[in-house]
Protein backbone atom coordinates (compact mmCIF):
# COMPACT_ATOMS: atom_id res chain seq x y z
CA UNK A 1 0.00 0.00 0.00
CA UNK A 2 1.38 3.43 -0.92
CA UNK A 3 1.33 6.16 1.73
CA UNK A 4 0.33 9.59 0.45
CA UNK A 5 3.02 11.93 1.76
CA UNK A 6 0.68 14.89 1.32
CA UNK A 7 -2.16 13.41 3.34
CA UNK A 8 -2.76 14.90 6.80
CA UNK A 9 -1.42 12.94 9.74
CA UNK A 10 -3.87 10.73 11.54
CA UNK A 11 -3.43 8.92 14.83
CA UNK A 12 -0.55 6.49 14.44
CA UNK A 13 0.88 8.15 11.33
CA UNK A 14 3.92 9.65 13.08
CA UNK A 15 4.90 6.35 14.75
CA UNK A 16 4.66 4.58 11.37
CA UNK A 17 6.91 7.22 9.84
CA UNK A 18 9.30 6.74 12.73
CA UNK A 19 9.37 3.02 12.09
CA UNK A 20 10.11 3.57 8.40
CA UNK A 21 12.99 5.85 9.34
CA UNK A 22 14.41 3.55 12.02
CA UNK A 23 14.30 0.05 10.67
CA UNK A 24 16.27 0.19 7.45
CA UNK A 25 19.90 0.66 8.65
CA UNK A 26 19.77 -2.35 10.95
CA UNK A 27 17.73 -4.38 8.51
CA UNK A 28 20.25 -3.65 5.77
CA UNK A 29 23.14 -4.66 7.99
CA UNK A 30 21.34 -7.86 9.03
CA UNK A 31 20.55 -8.77 5.44
CA UNK A 32 24.16 -8.17 4.41
CA UNK A 33 25.41 -10.20 7.35
CA UNK A 34 23.16 -13.12 6.50
CA UNK A 35 24.04 -13.00 2.83
CA UNK A 36 27.76 -12.86 3.56
CA UNK A 37 28.07 -15.18 6.50
CA UNK A 38 25.57 -18.02 6.17
CA UNK A 39 26.96 -19.54 2.95
CA UNK A 40 30.39 -19.73 4.56
CA UNK A 41 29.05 -21.39 7.68
CA UNK A 42 26.99 -24.07 5.96
CA UNK A 43 29.67 -25.15 3.50
CA UNK A 44 30.87 -28.34 5.15
CA UNK A 45 34.24 -28.51 3.45
CA UNK A 46 35.34 -24.89 3.52
CA UNK A 47 36.29 -22.22 6.00
CA UNK A 48 34.60 -18.82 6.22
CA UNK A 49 36.88 -17.57 3.46
CA UNK A 50 35.79 -20.34 1.12
CA UNK A 51 39.10 -22.21 1.28
CA UNK A 52 39.75 -25.26 3.45
CA UNK A 53 43.42 -24.21 3.73
CA UNK A 54 42.67 -20.67 4.91
CA UNK A 55 42.09 -21.34 8.62
CA UNK A 56 43.42 -18.31 10.57
CA UNK A 57 45.82 -18.58 13.48
CA UNK A 58 44.58 -18.06 17.02
CA UNK A 59 46.35 -14.69 17.30
CA UNK A 60 45.33 -13.45 13.84
CA UNK A 61 43.25 -10.34 13.16
CA UNK A 62 40.50 -12.69 11.93
CA UNK A 63 40.24 -14.53 15.25
CA UNK A 64 40.85 -11.44 17.37
CA UNK A 65 38.21 -9.37 15.60
CA UNK A 66 35.65 -12.17 15.84
CA UNK A 67 36.22 -12.53 19.59
CA UNK A 68 36.38 -8.83 20.45
CA UNK A 69 33.50 -7.71 18.27
CA UNK A 70 31.36 -10.54 19.63
CA UNK A 71 32.02 -9.18 23.14
CA UNK A 72 31.32 -5.62 22.00
CA UNK A 73 28.09 -6.71 20.29
CA UNK A 74 26.90 -8.59 23.37
CA UNK A 75 26.93 -5.41 25.43
CA UNK A 76 24.95 -3.56 22.75
CA UNK A 77 22.33 -6.32 22.97
CA UNK A 78 22.32 -6.09 26.78
CA UNK A 79 21.90 -2.29 26.69
CA UNK A 80 19.03 -2.63 24.24
CA UNK A 81 17.21 -5.19 26.37
CA UNK A 82 17.52 -2.85 29.36
CA UNK A 83 15.96 0.13 27.56
CA UNK A 84 13.21 -2.02 26.11
CA UNK A 85 11.83 -2.39 29.63
CA UNK A 86 12.54 1.20 30.75
CA UNK A 87 10.55 3.21 28.19
CA UNK A 88 7.36 3.08 26.20
CA UNK A 89 8.71 5.39 23.46
CA UNK A 90 8.17 3.57 20.19
CA UNK A 91 11.10 5.06 18.30
CA UNK A 92 13.61 4.11 21.02
CA UNK A 93 12.14 0.63 21.42
CA UNK A 94 12.27 0.13 17.65
CA UNK A 95 15.93 1.16 17.55
CA UNK A 96 16.67 -1.21 20.44
CA UNK A 97 14.81 -4.04 18.68
CA UNK A 98 16.83 -3.46 15.50
CA UNK A 99 20.13 -3.46 17.39
CA UNK A 100 19.21 -6.64 19.29
CA UNK A 101 18.36 -8.49 16.09
CA UNK A 102 21.25 -7.22 13.97
CA UNK A 103 24.02 -7.56 16.52
CA UNK A 104 22.86 -10.86 18.00
CA UNK A 105 22.80 -12.28 14.46
CA UNK A 106 26.28 -10.94 13.66
CA UNK A 107 27.63 -12.18 16.99
CA UNK A 108 26.33 -15.67 16.25
CA UNK A 109 28.07 -15.65 12.89
CA UNK A 110 31.42 -14.66 14.42
CA UNK A 111 31.13 -17.32 17.12
CA UNK A 112 30.25 -19.81 14.39
CA UNK A 113 33.36 -18.92 12.43
CA UNK A 114 35.58 -19.44 15.47
CA UNK A 115 33.98 -22.83 16.04
CA UNK A 116 34.42 -23.73 12.37
CA UNK A 117 38.08 -22.73 12.53
CA UNK A 118 38.58 -24.88 15.64
CA UNK A 119 39.59 -21.83 17.69
CA UNK A 120 38.53 -20.96 21.26
CA UNK A 121 35.93 -18.24 21.70
CA UNK A 122 38.01 -16.55 24.40
CA UNK A 123 41.67 -15.58 24.56
CA UNK A 124 44.01 -14.35 27.31
CA UNK A 125 45.31 -11.69 24.90
CA UNK A 126 44.61 -8.04 25.66
CA UNK A 127 41.46 -6.82 23.86
CA UNK A 128 42.23 -5.38 20.42
CA UNK A 129 45.85 -6.62 20.50
CA UNK A 130 45.17 -8.05 17.02
CA UNK A 131 44.97 -4.46 15.67
CA UNK A 132 48.82 -4.41 15.79
CA UNK A 133 48.95 -1.01 17.42
CA UNK A 134 49.62 0.38 20.87
CA UNK A 135 46.00 1.06 21.73
CA UNK A 136 45.87 3.47 24.64
CA UNK A 137 42.50 2.30 25.99
CA UNK A 138 42.64 0.96 29.54
CA UNK A 139 39.93 -1.51 30.46
CA UNK A 140 38.02 -0.52 33.59
CA UNK A 141 34.85 -1.47 35.46
CA UNK A 142 33.67 -3.86 32.76
CA UNK A 143 34.43 -1.51 29.87
CA UNK A 144 36.92 -3.65 27.96
CA UNK A 145 37.14 -1.69 24.71
CA UNK A 146 36.43 1.82 23.39
CA UNK A 147 32.74 2.66 23.47
CA UNK A 148 31.75 0.00 25.98
CA UNK A 149 29.72 1.15 28.96
CA UNK A 150 30.98 0.56 32.49
CA UNK A 151 29.21 -1.66 34.99
CA UNK A 152 28.23 1.49 36.90
CA UNK A 153 26.64 3.05 33.82
CA UNK A 154 24.68 -0.13 33.13
CA UNK A 155 23.50 -0.23 36.74
CA UNK A 156 22.41 3.43 36.54
CA UNK A 157 20.46 2.82 33.31
CA UNK A 158 18.51 0.07 35.08
CA UNK A 159 17.28 2.62 37.64
CA UNK A 160 16.01 5.16 35.09
CA UNK A 161 12.75 5.35 33.17
CA UNK A 162 11.08 7.48 30.52
CA UNK A 163 13.04 10.32 28.95
CA UNK A 164 15.96 9.98 31.38
CA UNK A 165 16.41 6.33 30.40
CA UNK A 166 16.08 7.16 26.70
CA UNK A 167 18.75 9.88 26.83
CA UNK A 168 21.14 7.70 28.84
CA UNK A 169 20.66 4.76 26.46
CA UNK A 170 21.10 6.89 23.36
CA UNK A 171 24.26 8.51 24.73
CA UNK A 172 25.72 5.13 25.71
CA UNK A 173 24.79 3.57 22.37
CA UNK A 174 26.26 6.49 20.43
CA UNK A 175 29.64 5.97 22.13
CA UNK A 176 29.26 2.21 21.69
CA UNK A 177 28.71 2.56 17.95
CA UNK A 178 31.69 4.92 17.60
CA UNK A 179 33.91 2.31 19.24
CA UNK A 180 32.38 -0.44 17.12
CA UNK A 181 32.98 1.46 13.88
CA UNK A 182 36.61 2.08 14.85
CA UNK A 183 37.17 -1.60 15.53
CA UNK A 184 35.37 -2.78 12.40
CA UNK A 185 37.32 -0.37 10.21
CA UNK A 186 40.51 -1.51 11.93
CA UNK A 187 39.77 -5.06 10.86
CA UNK A 188 38.86 -4.02 7.30
CA UNK A 189 42.32 -2.46 7.03
CA UNK A 190 44.04 -5.72 8.12
CA UNK A 191 41.70 -8.39 6.79
CA UNK A 192 42.75 -11.49 4.88
CA UNK A 193 39.36 -13.21 5.07
CA UNK A 194 37.00 -11.76 2.47
CA UNK A 195 33.75 -12.92 4.09
CA UNK A 196 34.70 -11.50 7.48
CA UNK A 197 35.95 -8.31 5.82
CA UNK A 198 32.63 -7.79 4.08
CA UNK A 199 30.80 -8.36 7.35
CA UNK A 200 33.01 -5.75 9.03
CA UNK A 201 32.34 -3.32 6.18
CA UNK A 202 28.59 -3.83 6.65
CA UNK A 203 29.04 -2.98 10.35
CA UNK A 204 30.82 0.26 9.45
CA UNK A 205 28.02 1.23 7.06
CA UNK A 206 25.14 0.23 9.34
CA UNK A 207 26.50 1.69 12.57
CA UNK A 208 27.65 4.92 10.92
CA UNK A 209 24.08 5.41 9.70
CA UNK A 210 22.73 4.71 13.18
CA UNK A 211 25.20 7.20 14.71
CA UNK A 212 23.47 9.97 12.76
CA UNK A 213 20.05 8.62 13.66
CA UNK A 214 20.90 8.46 17.37
CA UNK A 215 22.34 11.99 17.26
CA UNK A 216 19.05 13.21 15.78
CA UNK A 217 17.06 11.34 18.44
CA UNK A 218 19.08 12.97 21.20
CA UNK A 219 18.43 16.39 19.67
CA UNK A 220 14.70 15.65 19.58
CA UNK A 221 14.89 15.06 23.34
CA UNK A 222 16.81 18.28 24.01
CA UNK A 223 19.99 16.36 24.81
CA UNK A 224 23.49 16.32 23.37
CA UNK A 225 25.97 13.52 22.73
CA UNK A 226 28.16 12.73 25.70
CA UNK A 227 28.96 10.09 28.28
CA UNK A 228 26.27 9.89 30.98
CA UNK A 229 27.50 10.02 34.56
CA UNK A 230 27.32 6.68 36.41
Amino acid sequence: MTVDAAAPEEDGEAPRAGRRRLWWPAALAAALALALGVPALVASSTSASGSSAAVPAGDSPEAGFARDMATHHQQAVDLSFIIRDRTSDESVRTLAFDIINTQANQRGMMMGWLDQWGLPQHSPARPMAWMRMNHAYEAHDGSLMPGMATNAQLAKLRTLSGRDAEVSYLQLMLEHHKGGVEMAQGYVDLAHNESEKRLAQSMVIGQTSEIQLITDMLKERGAAPGVPAP
